[in-house]
């Protein structure tokens, strides 16, 4: 037996497991202490009511012998599938045929798994930072990657690849920068992959905290993406299924691609929990679209909070406008780990250490609006106290 050496040239330990340890560390010191957790992209408000009763609905059901339900299409169910289309591509003018749509348990498992698509001698493109796991399966493949630094003096957006990229992985709104495309600089993607015979991976799942109007929310508002890009979007964020699981992947059958996903999912993917995919269901409701657009509005509001209260401290801060999250620059020139540590133990919060998401983040940490709002408030008074008041 031999084990996947490739394995080997990963970071020893995940980002936030290494988070939660020093953070239990602290605990264990200063035993009664409180932390205010900032860090973590997820989410605290409870489920909205519609989709609470889906899921009760579609448990009962499996206690039905009429009503009962095995294994379901591995694709996911029809009515889904049929939502997805006409609630977040129709509206934008984008046409998907529904034997592109593809339900899965959620957007972190597809971004992983479509490398399986991919010869090994694929070289792939990534941004810098980057949620760590475009980067992590990439090494677990073995494939050659090549890092498009998002710097502050480029407004933190990547410059397309001197070299031949053949998969290429965006993600915006980013996590973790915050940062949005305008339609004219996701279009200079879009014609690089036609001109190069690339792949676009294209993370989607912060969608629904799109703000300005000039935004596209999908890739495929411009023209030709469907030749070239494959969209994963999450219900993760957008409705708070972060326990329950579920999203979907768009794999255009222009791209050549389609044919291989459905293998793979048939394959090793026996589909998306019924409950899961009515829960999901219920998020296109009337009631299920006004609930979910109030819990990312409370978001989006926390994040305009945090934004202001972290600016009023001196801090450079970007990012909070279109997304959950808020890069913030490390003050008196601290790497990211000296400031979060500086956080954790002066004032309590948690925070997630820039260099996590690649070497580009380094001097930054990234704030989460997910946290609870009087955490927030009280975590942000905390933080202007010390930077502030003491003079540090």
């Amino acid at each position: 037996m031999k084990p996947n050496e490739y394995y080997r040239n990963l970071e020893g330990q995940y980002l936030f497991k290494d988070i939660v340890d020093r953070s239990e560390a602290y605990l264990s010191s200063h035993p009664g202490q409180r932390l205010l957790k900032l860090g973590v992209g997820d989410v605290t408000l409870p489920l909205p009511d519609v989709i609470v009763r889906a899921i009760h609905e579609a448990a009962d059901e499996m206690a039905c012998q009429a009503t009962f339900r095995g294994y379901g299409p591995e694709q996911g169910y029809k009515w889904l599938r049929q939502a997805v289309i006409d609630n977040d591509y129709l509206p934008y003018g984008v046409n998907i045929n529904i034997d592109e749509v593809f339900i899965s348990d959620g957007a972190g498992s597809d971004l992983g798994n479509l490398s399986e698509l991919f010869a090994k001698d694929n070289k792939v493109a990534v941004m810098n930072p980057a949620y760590p796991a475009y980067v992590d399966s990439t090494i677990m493949a073995g494939r050659e990657i090549t890092y498009l630094n998002c710097l502050a003096e480029n407004h933190f957006i990547p410059q397309l690849p001197e070299e031949k990229a053949d998969i290429i992985y965006l993600c915006f709104p980013n996590n973790p920068t915050g940062i949005v495309l305008t339609r004219q600089e996701l279009k200079k993607w879009v014609e690089y992959a036609r001109a190069n015979g690339s792949v676009i991976i294209f993370d989607g799942a912060y969608e629904s905290f799109i703000s300005r109007p000039d935004i596209p929310h999908s890739i495929y508002e411009i023209e030709g993406a469907d030749e070239v890009a494959i969209e994963v979007r999450s219900y993760s964020k957008s409705a708070g299924f972060t326990a329950i699981r579920c999203g979907y992947t768009i794999v255009p059958e222009k791209t050549g691609l389609k044919a291989l996903w459905l293998r793979r999912q048939t394959t090793k993917y026996n589909g998306t929990s019924y409950i899961s995919q009515k829960a999901a269901l219920a998020t296109y409701t009337p009631e299920g679209k006004k609930s979910s657009r109030a819990n990312v509005e409370y978001y989006k509001q926390t994040a305009r909070l945090i934004k202001t209260q972290l600016e009023e401290a001196g801090l450079s801060v970007y990012g909070g406008e279109n997304a959950p999250y808020i890069w913030c620059r490390a003050p008196y020139g601290w790497d990211s780990w000296r400031f979060f540590d500086f956080l954790l133990q002066q004032c309590q919060v948690v925070s997630t250490p820039g260099v996590g998401f690649g070497s580009a983040g380094e001097g930054f940490v990234r704030f989460s609006a997910f946290s609870a709002r009087e955490d927030c408030i009280e975590a942000l008074a905390r933080i202007k106290k010390t930077l502030i008041s003491n003079r540090i």
